[in-house]
């Protein structure tokens, strides 16, 4: 097998993977999917930084916590 027809082999295998994305069990979510409004947006950022301050917060109660007791 020539080094030719291989990477027509190969080029073929990923290109008809590429057009049975929307087909397959994935296809539906695709199809729903859009893209978020300004409000729904703005919630999303709040939430999302209200859970990485909460999780840095608990971090630090625990780095002072440890210090306290083991400094």
């Amino acid at each position: 097998m020539s080094v030719e027809s291989k990477a027509t082999e190969v080029q073929d295998d990923i290109e008809s993977r590429i057009r049975s994305i929307g087909k397959g069990k994935y296809g539906r979510v695709l199809k729903m999917a859009r893209t978020p409004g300004w409000d729904e947006y703005k919630k999303i950022v709040t939430i999302t930084g209200i859970g990485i301050g909460l999780i840095g917060a608990v971090g630090f109660a625990i780095m002072m916590i440890m210090d306290f007791f083991l400094g």
